[in-house]
């Protein structure tokens, strides 16, 4: 059996959190191991506890590494401190519920990566009052022959809109090969308006860019090289990896905050645990003022209306 190091103790905040295993290889590519995890999560401390802050959260588990099965958990066990915020959600389609971490310090995002934690998917909403988002996403998701040139021309149409709608968006790597934007949102709409609003602003990227762009439903009907507008990442329980966090792959991609001006320049894959500290050290959190406005989505809705879009349901026809 291979030995994963004595276990250690991480003092955050004034918290004191034991990390076992802390030798035990995470990530195969570089070898990085469970403890480069913490230290990398402690080096963006103010960005991911940003992004993540009050909302309810999904943690993608990895117990034996990311070459080894990944495990789903919206339950905090029992067991965990008492210092920990959480949320009871409940869950029409399985009639149960669950008590969801909702990290408020940087204690929590250590106490989960500690647990096993690699990945980290939020809600758009917020413990205080989880079936109301106060953050709209686009997600940029490339077909399987989509290039990335594609991603970023693309990117440039959703900031176009953007800036003719007064609203300013957040861009992020998804950690993988597309691209995630974010806009705060006033939290007056449930989650069926929200993906309403969603709908509309994408099937207007589709009218700006119809040769790359796409929003039919139905993977199958799609063309295989373009970039589909992803407006179902909208809908309740749906979840995205958050700024910052690490994905579940055997090179430690990291969902990268960027500037508009670097999305040209963008190659996802330099993302990594390995480089984003020094990033984060020269630039800070590139999303640091995503909470100052919060914008309405009153004329998304009217676009939605002028389309005929539908009132809910899971598919955009």
């Amino acid at each position: 059996m291979a030995n994963n190091g004595e276990a250690v103790d991480i003092e955050v905040a004034g918290r004191t959190i034991r990390v076992s295993s802390p030798d035990r290889i995470y990530f195969p590519e570089r070898g990085e191991t469970k403890l480069d995890l913490v230290n990398y999560y402690l080096s963006v401390g103010d960005g991911i506890v940003r992004a993540l802050r009050d909302r309810p959260c999904m943690l993608h588990r990895f117990p034996k590494g990311v070459a080894e099965k990944k495990v789903h958990q919206k339950r905090v066990p029992s067991g965990a401190p008492d210092w920990l915020e959480t949320v009871e959600i409940y869950f029409p389609r399985y009639g149960r519920t669950a008590d969801e971490l909702c990290v408020t310090e940087l204690g929590s995002v250590i106490w989960a990566v500690q647990m096993s934690t690699v990945e980290f998917h939020p809600w758009n909403s917020r413990r205080f009052d989880p079936e109301v988002p106060d953050e709209w996403r686009i997600d940029l998701d490339p077909m399987p022959d989509c290039p990335f040139s594609r991603i970023q021309r693309v990117a440039h149409v959703v900031h176009e809109i953007l800036d003719e709608l007064g609203m300013e968006g957040f861009p992020k790597t998804s950690g993988g090969r597309g691209l995630h934007i974010y806009v705060r949102i006033a939290p007056e709409w449930g989650f069926p308006q929200v993906r309403r609003a969603a709908l509309a602003f994408a099937r207007e990227v589709e009218r700006r860019a119809p040769s790359e762009v796409t929003t039919t439903w139905w993977r199958k009907d799609r063309d295989p090289a373009a970039v589909f507008v992803d407006f179902n990442q909208n809908t309740r329980d749906h979840t995205m990896a958050s700024a910052y966090s690490v994905r579940g792959n055997p090179r430690a991609t990291v969902s990268a905050p960027v500037a508009w001006t670097e999305i040209d320049d963008v190659a996802p894959d330099d993302f990594t645990i390995a480089t984003m500290p020094a990033r984060y050290a020269e630039l800070g959190d590139l999303h640091a003022t995503i909470d100052d406005v919060a914008y309405r989505l009153d004329t998304l809705l009217e676009w939605a209306d002028r389309d005929d879009l539908p009132e809910d349901g899971e598919d955009g026809d």
